[in-house]
């Protein structure tokens, strides 16, 4: 809903006040045309430049803002936008864009008083009031959202958007026929978009017109074949036709588009119990509550599946969840002391009933608060319904459930190691690239060209290279009278990064121990003897699946899982060393103390990893995986405001995985 486009605002407000410099007019045209194709990681490298070429430009933090909004990334936009208000109170954009990006971290107050601003500056941009109606709608103040779209429609009304959403605003106002012509309206407007069919097949689902309601829903996915929302909605019409398979059919493809949401699942598994495919129900419930372990219907609906089973000690379990989750849920304990009595736990069983019948007679009492927990106790209400995602109790105790998310495991950059590379270490003008003399002159004096990255190199490129530094080797040790001690060295620690690049890791440590031997005092050969220690680990791990990973859960808080079958704790020890001695002999190199981030977080030992990632970063700002991997550590810890400010570096400075666990974790609410 709040997702306008771009370009709008950038045309809108393209008349740049900026310098007449050829260099920044190029940087800003380029940056705005990545804006407008999509691009949004490249447009912020390019308004990164200019900020570097002068840090007034206000405009171009801006617009650095809008790519990070796109990116999901709405905390480093919201600074962005503040920046640029510090620079230029008067800057009407920034107030409405940076209102926008508080509405979806649901700060509402915050955003209609930037809208409050912006519209005292710009009475006759009516854009704003568009922005203004969604954040009193997503406020659920509708009345004033229905007078914003208003004002907005007076000075355009064809804008099929606006009547969208002004009927959104009806409908949750339980005017369905204001709701139902405002849909109408949007449909004319634009016949080419599913969303007004969508949404209008809703009102008429609602108002049991099933025929215009699956007629509007075809028409949708005619245009869209790929909308799970229309499947989504479809397959609740045909079910409620008793057309089971032909809904499970829509529901397997929202699924086939849409893998990880968890509200289809559970529908799936509801149905697929319906029907007694009961294991592949058992798998469905599983996975809802693998990302969302407080569903209580899905506890008490999988401890239906296994009285089935007659797995009645499962059922029991489950049914407990169900009531630890909500101690009202009088059905919970009715169903909870039939699979005690199965088990011959007779007086607990009796128990489990007495207290049903007590929920029972306390509901009776209050029965004018059914939509709220104590409809738990309803024994007459049926549990085992499909559910829609504007279902009754969506708006009370179950917000969470019905969220779409998917499980994603998120993995720390690996270690800084020398690598070898197509051309060796690059300069750029304006690269901000970390200066060290005594780096560049070891890369410089070394028979390939290597880098120092924390990524693998070509191995396809690598096979012609390990050929010729094995001539070379060769020659090198038959003439054992002329040797250069360092020169050797050297050919040896480029052979231990072409062995280990081959997963030859014993050969790899050989050959580092061997350039140590001949030259004991040079850091970068304790680095990547260090480096290839810990793979060697990584690899045995992942040999036993057995990996850690960092595990964000679906509040955004986090959890460490290791996969089965086994946990074993793996000894970095030896990999500690080596990167200790090699900072006590280049105190302060960044990538060193990177380096040990890693191994101390791999060691378990979070802390000290946070400490190591901020010495990193402190030695060198713009070590953009140093800020990656603290922001998840630190989200692991449950310090999510920190670590979501770590992510969003790590996305202005170009590591574009950040963006997606920006966007699904620190995002404050779901739109």
């Amino acid at each position: 809903m709040l997702k306008r486009t771009v370009i709008f605002l950038i045309l809108l407000f393209g008349s740049l006040q900026m310098s007449g410099q050829y260099d920044i007019n190029k940087f800003f045209y380029r940056g705005r045309q990545f804006l407008i194709d999509g691009k949004y990681a490249a447009a912020i490298d390019n308004f990164n430049t200019l900020v570097q070429l002068d840090n007034s430009l206000y405009e171009a933090y801006f617009f650095r803002g809008i790519a990070k909004y796109n990116l999901g990334d709405f905390m480093g936009a919201e600074q962005d936008f503040d920046k640029t208000l510090q620079l230029n109170p008067l800057y009407t954009p920034a107030y409405h864009y940076r209102a926008i990006t508080l509405s979806r971290t649901g700060e509402y107050d915050r955003a209609l008083q930037d809208l409050a601003e912006a519209v005292d500056l710009r009475p006759s941009y009516y854009g704003l009031y568009f922005s203004r109606g969604v954040t009193y709608f997503l406020s659920q103040q509708f009345d004033k959202a229905i007078n914003d779209f208003n004002r907005f429609l007076r000075y355009d009304s064809r804008v099929p958007e606006a009547y969208l959403n002004r009927g959104a605003c009806y409908l949750y106002l339980k005017d369905t026929v204001k709701a139902l012509s405002d849909y109408n309206k949007a449909v004319n407007l634009n016949m080419f978009d599913p969303e007004g069919y969508i949404r209008r097949s809703r009102i008429y689902a609602m108002q049991g017109n099933d025929s215009l309601a699956m007629e509007d829903l075809n028409s949708a996915l005619r245009l869209d074949s790929t909308n799970s929302f229309a499947y989504f909605n479809r397959a609740l019409i045909k079910y409620d036709r008793l057309d089971i398979m032909g809904a499970l059919e829509d529901i397997d493809k929202v699924l086939e588009y849409d893998p990880g949401n968890a509200l289809t699942l559970y529908n799936r598994a509801l149905i697929r119990t319906q029907i007694g495919d009961y294991n592949n129900a058992l798998d469905d419930y599983d996975r809802v509550l693998a990302v969302n372990p407080n569903n209580v219907l899905a506890y008490f609906n999988r401890a239906g599946v296994f009285l089935e089973l007659h797995r009645y000690r499962d059922a029991m379990d489950d049914y407990s969840q169900a009531i630890n989750l909500y101690p009202d849920f009088a059905k919970a304990y009715y169903n909870r002391a039939y699979a005690k009595n199965q088990l011959g736990q007779f007086n607990s069983a009796r128990q489990d009933f007495e207290i049903a019948e007590e929920k029972v007679r306390e509901y009776r009492a209050i029965t004018r608060d059914s939509a709220g927990r104590s409809a738990f106790a309803d024994t007459s209400r049926k549990y085992d319904s499909l559910l829609a995602l504007d279902a009754d109790f969506a708006k009370k105790d179950f917000n969470n459930e019905l969220l779409q998310y998917r499980d994603i495991d998120i993995k720390l950059k690996p270690l800084y190691k020398f690598n070898v590379s197509e051309q060796g270490r690059v300069y750029m003008a304006l690269s901000r690239s970390y200066e060290s003399r005594e780096l560049e002159n070891f890369i410089d004096s070394l028979a390939l060209p290597v880098d120092l990255v924390c990524s693998k190199g070509d191995m396809q490129h690598l096979q012609k290279q390990e050929a010729e530094i094995d001539a070379r080797l060769e020659r090198y040790e038959r003439d054992i009278a002329d040797k250069d001690d360092g020169v050797y060295a050297k050919l040896l620690f480029v052979k231990g990064i072409l062995e280990g690049n081959g997963k030859r890791y014993n050969s790899a440590l050989s050959y580092y121990d061997r350039a140590i031997s001949q030259e004991p005092n040079r850091a970068f050969y304790y680095m990547n003897r260090g480096a290839v220690q810990a793979e060697i680990i990584d690899f045995i791990s992942s040999m036993e699946s057995n990996v850690q990973i960092l595990t964000l859960d679906e509040s955004g808080t986090a959890r460490a899982r290791v996969k089965e079958p086994s946990y074993k704790n793996y000894d970095y020890t030896a990999a500690i060393h080596d990167m200790n001695k090699a900072l006590m002999m280049m105190p302060g190199f960044p990538y060193l103390h990177y380096n040990l981030g890693n191994l101390y977080c791999l060691s378990d030992d979070l802390p000290e990893a946070i400490n190591q990632y901020s010495k990193a970063i402190e030695e060198y700002p713009y070590l953009a995986e140093a800020y990656y991997n603290r922001g998840l550590v630190l989200i692991y810890l449950k310090d999510k405001a920190k670590g979501c400010i770590d992510l969003s570096k790590a996305g202005e400075l170009g590591v574009s995985d950040a963006y997606p666990v920006i966007k699904k974790y620190c995002t404050g609410t779901e739109q």
